[in-house]
């Protein structure tokens, strides 16, 4: 018989015509109604030698489709579609043949034969298109198991705490154009991300505070941030057209000034930490910190600056161990 049932109970069909055998595992919960049609797709492929041997297997679809569907759809409701669209086309070698029940070893090649040549957070990108197209599938009933769920991500060890004061801002600054000059003093002085910096237009600045709206912040959520002293002048800078310089021209350029400084190692996402430990340094409450810098959360916040929040913690118990000295004294 050209189909049998193993002994993990899933259906398995061989089929051999001119000496050519192919043979495929259904996925579990296959039928043997399933099993026959699997069985006159795999012989209609061995009579059509040029013809790509794909069969379709009932809940079981090819990878290569699942990433298909979720380029078309999935990726538009993110905020860097075509990034996502590059971590998807990725791994289409390693998907290339394997089909979704085999996603837990294709993930598992993809780690060994990226690792050394891609960073952890890269990697992980990567798995997760893999896992994202995995559970798009199973939500629309594509295949009966949700196999996202073995899709493991690789530990990332990509922790940094660099940080500028304000004479080092002024020295990068200092080598920079006009234009990058004013998105390095507008992202320290608001802890406007890359792409918030370049997204800001007139309407965007009130009396009193920029106000971002959903769609140009990280996070999807509208945010406002107060409009300090120091900030107004680098404001003048931006027009109908934003600060008119594009994201790679503000890349580009800040890597021309941070060598002309003398800072290689410096990297823009520093400034929006510069802002957060020169604000934590200055005694700025943790929930107030979180809340100019646009965090989801409080958690996120203690997450980054743990180690500053240490610190402050610190200096307030010396704070009441002075109090509490004082008061002995008067009782003295």
């Amino acid at each position: 018989m050209p189909y049998h049932l193993n002994d993990r109970g899933r259906y398995e069909v061989s089929v051999c015509v001119q000496r050519r055998r192919l043979h495929r595992r259904l996925p579990a919960g296959a039928t043997a109604g399933d099993a026959k049609r699997v069985e006159a797709e795999l012989i209609r492929a061995l009579h059509q030698p040029q013809a790509p041997r794909v069969v379709a297997i009932p809940g079981d679809p090819p990878l290569t489709e699942l990433l298909a569907d979720y380029t078309e759809r999935h990726v538009h409701t993110l905020r860097s579609p075509q990034t996502a669209r590059y971590h998807a086309l990725r791994i289409g070698p390693w998907c290339e043949g394997r089909r979704a029940s085999e996603a837990r070893q294709v993930a598992a090649a993809i780690v060994q034969d990226m690792t050394g040549h891609y960073a952890a957070a890269t990697i992980n990108r990567s798995l997760s298109a893999l896992s994202l197209a995995l559970r798009m599938a199973w939500e629309r009933g594509r295949i009966a198991v949700d196999y996202s769920g073995q899709i493991k991500r690789r530990p990332e060890h990509n922790a940094r705490h660099t940080w500028l004061d304000l004479d080092q801002v002024k020295r990068l600054a200092n080598h920079a154009s006009d234009a990058v000059r004013a998105a390095i003093w507008i992202s320290v002085l608001t802890g406007c991300r890359r792409g918030e910096a370049l997204s800001l237009r007139p309407e965007m600045i009130g009396r009193d505070h920029i106000t971002l709206p959903a769609g140009a912040t990280k996070t999807l959520r509208t945010r406002t941030v107060p409009i300090i002293a120091p900030l107004r002048p680098w404001l003048r800078y931006i027009g109908e057209e934003g600060l008119g310089i594009n994201f790679e021209g503000l890349k580009s350029g800040f890597v021309r000034a941070r060598e002309a400084a003398g800072m290689p190692e410096v990297q823009f996402r520093d400034l929006r930490r510069s802002t957060g430990t020169l604000l934590i340094q200055s005694g700025v409450p943790l929930h107030h910190v979180s809340q100019i810098l646009g965090h989801t959360s409080t958690q996120v916040t203690e997450r980054v600056y743990a180690h500053l929040a240490g610190s402050q913690l610190r200096d307030s118990m010396r704070t009441l161990d002075t109090l509490h000295r004082a008061m002995l004294r008067k009782k003295a």
